[in-house]
């Protein structure tokens, strides 16, 4: 199934138009967590740069499987 990768607030998105191959929504969730760790390191301690941001796994229908809060998860 491919998945894409949106960062979402309240007034903009930052979408992902290529997305991943993966093979269920599990793994879709770990590269999740892969990118959000990987948003951490650039992020060098200013942390409230994602404040209000999440990112959603979205299928290519454009459902929304699974969201991720940046709040809790880079703090």
């Amino acid at each position: 199934m491919r998945c894409f990768f949106h960062l979402v607030n309240g007034h903009e998105a930052i979408m992902d138009d290529i997305g991943i191959e993966v093979p269920d929504l599990e793994t879709a969730k770990a590269q999740a967590l892969k990118a959000i760790g990987e948003l951490r390191q650039e992020d060098d301690g200013a942390s409230d740069e994602w404040d209000g941001w999440r990112l959603d796994i979205v299928c290519p229908e454009g459902n929304t499987l699974y969201s991720v809060d940046l709040n809790t998860t880079l703090h």
